[in-house]
């Protein structure tokens, strides 16, 4: 059954209850924790279509959990080799817990259950956990091997726990009759090479051939160990020396030797010696070998020479890959030699390098270089190309790449693909910087496109940033240039009280109108009393004078009350305007409340004409006594 075709068929048998063909299996109840102690075999079909479906589950780590709830739902238990297969899985993918809690359920786990979690743990640097499910494994059937040892000495030395290493090295053969292997000598010397104690790695090397037991004689990984060793402490003589000893016993270095050896010498600067490694007949250079080499020329500012190995391996048919043209690349940008530079980016996509299988994972950060130069002369296409195939071949992420790309694209106007970038890399777990954010957002609104400008202000709020003052005003400039905008005008001054921005008088009167214009007047009074209650105003007058225009008294009434009880001093005029407007449309009742309001407070003196008007009113709609305290106000007026 191919892949595709095998999970569709394990979601069908977990989704659609396919299992409910076996009524024994339809049946049971979900189990605790621990499974069920053993009672009968079930019937072997029931047995083999479990075990197949668990191991359908298994080989994907996505389907993991579903693997655990399936076999935890099962009324009988799975065969050891099953149950142990799901424990491998789950430690190799990191569920640590969960593979811990269901080590129990076995009633004989194996040694490579127990290893497959104890390497999990120490790859983690839990080496007291690892401890305790070592002490764990000794109390229970299954008796600790090599693999076992070789796998808490790596993570012990992984660790910078040397000493305990040591300790249960001496210990294998005496306490737990397991006598040491190569791999258990050449995990110690990794761990004293990576310790810095090459001396001590080189004594352990030599013990290792004074042996007697061919089985325990150092291997080429030995050597190469403590060659490795050497070149990490800029010893390049040592290491060459060793180098000779192991080719005089008889081992026949491979690529790896080789190229660690080299990686050395290149480091060290001796090119003399790395010269003499090249003429050695049985030695191959791959493209790891050239990659070394033309950085060592690089490093040492030899440009010709890394070209002139560069174009080596064309001539030897060895595959450049994408460190290849990076250290080249990034060589002649840092020499001003950009042309050429950009002659190998072209290259590198015409030939589809980056596609390539099996090829390294690239490092994004490598091509800055390049990147800078195409995007400062007007190419950031192209460099989005290079770029995406980075991605593609998920290489290494930097943030300096992404923001390069993305005001490459601002300044050719290509906003919306910067945008597009800014997204790839928020999803990547990148934050952009604030300029990134507000080149964005200046050039859509450049481009009067509003949505992405206010898109961008989002995301940059989120990602933790406090944008300027005058950024938030311009966004709601913008916003405030199309109708249909209104309602995200007033959320962002909403946004803007609570992150305590300053507030502009003409701006906040704008969003206030739009709101009503569109109908939106719940909304609008809202945004009223959030401004006065954080110390802001609005242009009353402005707003009254327009609900006026609009012929909506009634909002104007509400407006001209609102400002009345906080203290806002409007014209008159303003006021004799709604009155009349409330009168002719047959509105006298609120017309007087509002003329009632004026009085109370005392501050305002109505024109004669209006308050005529606002009589006659009151008299038509039957309301007398509230006609004669307007006549009686009047009179008091003229005396």
């Amino acid at each position: 059954m191919g892949r595709t075709k095998g999970f569709g068929y394990v979601n069908y048998l977990l989704n659609e209850g396919a299992l409910g063909l076996l009524p024994t299996l339809r049946r049971a109840p979900p189990l605790p924790l621990a499974l069920p102690p053993p009672h009968p075999s079930p019937p072997p079909l029931h047995h083999i279509f479990a075990s197949k479906t668990l191991h359908l589950l298994l080989r994907s780590p996505r389907h993991l959990p579903r693997a655990v709830s399936f076999l935890r739902s099962l009324p009988f238990p799975l065969p050891d080799h099953s149950l142990n297969s799901l424990l491998r899985s789950l430690a190799g993918a990191g569920h640590l817990r969960s593979a811990a809690s269901l080590l129990p359920d076995s009633p004989t786990p194996t040694a490579a259950s127990f290893n497959a979690l104890l390497s999990a743990l120490l790859r983690r640097g839990r080496t007291r956990s690892a401890a305790g499910l070592f002490r764990r494994m000794l109390r229970s059937p299954a008796r600790p091997d090599v693999c076992t040892f070789n796998t808490i000495i790596r993570g012990l030395c992984l660790n910078s726990a040397l000493g305990d290493a040591f300790r249960l090295f001496h210990d294998m053969p005496r306490r737990h009759r397991c006598p040491p292997d190569v791999v258990t000598y050449n995990t110690l010397l990794d761990g004293l090479c990576r310790a810095g104690r090459v001396a001590t790695a080189r004594n352990l090397l030599d013990g290792m051939r004074a042996r007697a037991s061919p089985h325990l004689s150092p291997n080429i990984v030995s050597y190469t160990t403590v060659i490795r060793g050497y070149c990490a402490k800029s010893l390049p003589d040592e290491a060459v020396a060793l180098f000779e000893e192991m080719v005089a016993t008889g081992l026949k270095p491979n690529k790896i030797t080789y190229n660690t050896l080299i990686q050395g010498l290149c480091k060290a600067r001796r090119m003399d010696l790395v010269k003499r490694m090249l003429g050695d007949d049985g030695f191959k250079p791959d493209t790891c070998t050239f990659n070394t080499l033309i950085a060592a020329h690089c490093k040492m500012g030899k440009i010709d020479d890394a070209l002139k190995v560069f174009d080596r391996m064309l001539e030897l048919r060895v595959k450049r890959d994408s460190a290849s043209y990076s250290t080249v690349m990034r060589a002649l940008c840092e020499s001003g030699e950009f042309r050429r530079a950009e002659g190998l980016v072209d290259e590198l996509l015409e030939k589809e390098v980056l596609k390539r299988r099996g090829v390294c994972v690239p490092l994004v950060a490598a091509y800055n270089p390049i990147f800078e130069y195409l995007c400062r002369n007007g190419k950031a296409k192209k460099a989005k190309v290079l770029f995406q195939q980075l991605l593609d071949r998920r290489g290494k992420l930097d943030f300096a790449a992404f923001k390069t790309l993305i005001l490459g694209h601002c300044k050719e106007g290509a906003f919306e693909e910067g945008f597009d970038l800014l997204v790839s890399m928020l999803a990547r777990d990148l934050v952009p910087d604030a300029e990134t954010y507000v080149a964005l957002i200046e050039g859509f609104l450049q481009k009067r496109k509003i949505g992405f400008a206010l898109k961008a202000l989002e995301k940059m709020l989120n990602s933790g940033h406090r944008p300027s003052t005058s950024v938030f005003h311009l966004v709601l400039s913008g916003l405030l240039e199309k109708e249909r905008y209104a309602n995200e005008a007033s959320n962002l001054v909403a946004v803007m009280l609570e992150r305590k921005i300053r507030q502009n008088i003409d701006l906040s009167t704008k969003v206030v109108s739009g709101l009503f214009s569109n109908g939106l007047n719940e909304r609008a009074f809202k945004i009223i009393r959030s401004l006065y209650d954080n110390g802001y105003y609005v242009k009353m007058d402005k707003l009254v004078e327009n609900l006026c225009i609009e012929k909506k008294f009634l909002e104007a009434r509400e407006l001209l009350l609102f400002s009345l009880d906080a203290r806002q001093k409007i014209d008159s005029v303003v006021f004799a305007s709604v009155l009349n407007g409330l009168c002719r449309a047959g509105r006298a009742s609120e017309a007087f409340t509002l003329f009632y309001g004026m009085i109370d407070k005392g501050s305002l003196t109505v024109p004669s004409d209006c308050l005529v008007a606002l009589r006659v009113a009151l008299q038509e709609a039957g309301r007398l006594k509230e006609a004669d305290f307007v006549g009686k106000q009047m009179r008091r007026a003229i005396t």
